[in-house]
């Protein structure tokens, strides 16, 4: 809309004044707040202008870096906006064609900024801007060449330099998690995804325990050390969902590794922490079930058992693999966190409320319903492959509640939860067992308990489980019977 020459003048305007409160660190400090509003402001001029009207603002913005440390950290701000606002959130601001040119000219100007990016991670002693660089370079990863992350030493400075450092360590994660997110078209770099992976895990090894107590350091420890529990969760789940196969073939001593943190990242009492976990749990679990232990097809009877009536032969289970057994033990330490933080089902209707008080519950917390899915399906895969383990720790946690050990109304539902969830994953006769010494205890803690609302949730958890075992209901019509009278008595209870 305005002539050139006042778009060259406000241009210039900018530029100067940004360049003016970026040259000394007191300034910089001062008057952070405008210059993030001018850097804004310069990237809008930039979005109009570049690169039709001002072709050479890469290199102008990367040779004007190497004046002082300062104006490079802001720089690094202002590349960091150009990358989002092209790559990320460029859509609605900008054509499809705009788009694609600026993509193409960023690409093209590329090597410039990260022989910059490079040049800082070695020289420079400035804490700030070396944080600024790493934030800058991870907004850049999700697009740039594979072979600035390959065939440089980035990942080398990423894992051996900023990893150890407790000020960089979260954002060099987020970088590598970024880079192990990374689906690879060919198989040309993978030997350096599996060497990046087994180099991060053997440094966060150098400071991290097989067993670090990741709940106590997200529960007291600062906010960075929430922030890193959280990123070594995501590191882990994205790097071995991408390329499970690869690593377990290169790296398999470091997986474990990886693993065993992440089942001691799932305690902490933090759901969208929790989330991460289960994704990964839920991925491993299909993983392990489809490709370890599916069953084989049934044999057929021999000639003559046919006719006389005996059906296909079972064939004997077969023994774990190496890979089921060095798995099984960090499985059924999730089987215990599934089971102990089972979400709650649609079907329940009574919660207890901030009082402790048993309510009905008039609104679904449709998150919560969503959550309870992910954990039943997890579960169920869970038991599939090793039911044994999964009815023994069910049998342990019900031990728990008739000792008044473990006894609480939250154990007890999230147990009873999960009971009925694993419907379906054990034979008929193994099921009618379990599931007898299962009601028989429930029953006797009913007795036991005294009080309107123990009484409740006890009888509210007998009727969930049942009523997930078609099966076993079918079979018993006195339960059945029983059952479906309680539900009406039940329903005109007053809560």
């Amino acid at each position: 809309i305005l002539p050139m020459e006042q778009r060259q003048a406000v241009k210039s305007y900018i530029v100067n004044l940004i360049i003016k409160l970026s040259s000394t660190p007191d300034t910089y400090r001062e008057q952070k707040l405008l210059i993030t509003k001018l850097n804004r402001v310069l990237i809008e001029i930039v979005r109009q202008e570049w690169p039709a009207q001002w072709p050479n603002f890469i290199s102008e913005i990367v040779g004007s870096s190497q004046t002082n440390e300062t104006l490079c950290e802001n720089n690094m701000h202002i590349l960091k906006l150009l990358s989002e606002e092209v790559f990320d959130c460029g859509s609605e601001k900008m054509t499809s064609a705009k788009i694609k040119q600026l993509k193409a000219q960023f690409n093209q100007d590329f090597s410039t900024i990260f022989q910059l990016c490079l040049v800082i991670f070695e020289r420079s002693q400035s804490p700030t801007l070396l944080l600024a660089t790493l934030n800058t370079l991870l907004r850049f990863l999700s697009w740039i060449p594979l072979g600035f992350i390959f065939e440089t030493t980035l990942l080398e400075i990423l894992v051996s330099k900023f990893l150890p450092v407790p000020g960089f360590r979260n954002v060099a994660l987020a970088c590598l998690t970024e880079i192990g997110s990374m689906t690879l078209e060919s198989s040309d770099y993978e030997n350096k995804v599996a060497a990046a992976f087994a180099a991060t895990v053997q440094k966060l090894g150098e400071f991290l325990s097989p067993d670090a107590d990741f709940t106590a350091a997200f529960g007291r420890g600062s906010e960075q050390d929430r922030q890193f529990t959280n990123q070594l969760a995501i590191f882990v789940s994205a790097f071995m969902r991408t390329h499970l196969v690869l690593i377990e073939t290169h790296c398999i001593k470091e997986a474990l590794l990886a693993v065993q943190w992440l089942t001691r990242i799932s305690e902490v009492r933090e759901k969208e922490v929790f989330k991460v976990c289960l994704e990964f749990w839920n991925y491993i679990a299909h993983d392990l079930f489809h490709r370890e232990k599916r069953p084989p097809p049934a044999r057929k009877a021999p000639l003559g058992f046919a006719a006389a009536g005996i059906g296909p032969m079972e064939p004997p289970p077969p023994p774990p693999s190496a890979r089921m057994q060095a798995y099984a033990p960090l499985l059924s330490f999730v089987r215990r966190i599934v089971i102990s933080r089972m979400a709650k089902p649609e079907e329940i209707l009574i919660v207890q409320d901030e009082s402790g008080q048993i309510v009905r519950e008039f609104q679904k917390d449709t998150d919560t319903i969503v959550l309870y899915k992910t954990m039943r399906e997890t579960l169920i895969l869970l038991a599939h492959l090793d039911i044994e383990d999964t009815e023994r720790i069910m049998q342990d946690r019900l031990q728990g509640q008739m000792t008044g050990a473990e006894y609480s109304f939250y154990n007890l539902n999230t147990l009873c939860w999960a009971i009925g969830a694993i419907s379906g994953t054990m034979d008929e006769s193994a099921e009618r067992r379990f599931l007898v010494i299962v009601i028989r205890d429930l029953l006797n803690l009913c007795e036991a308990k005294e009080g309107k609302d123990n009484k409740a949730v006890i009888a509210s958890n007998i009727m969930f489980i049942v009523a997930q075992y078609p099966r076993f209901l079918r079979a018993h019509w006195r339960v059945l019977k029983t059952v479906g009278a309680k539900v009406f008595l039940f329903m005109l209870a007053d809560f």
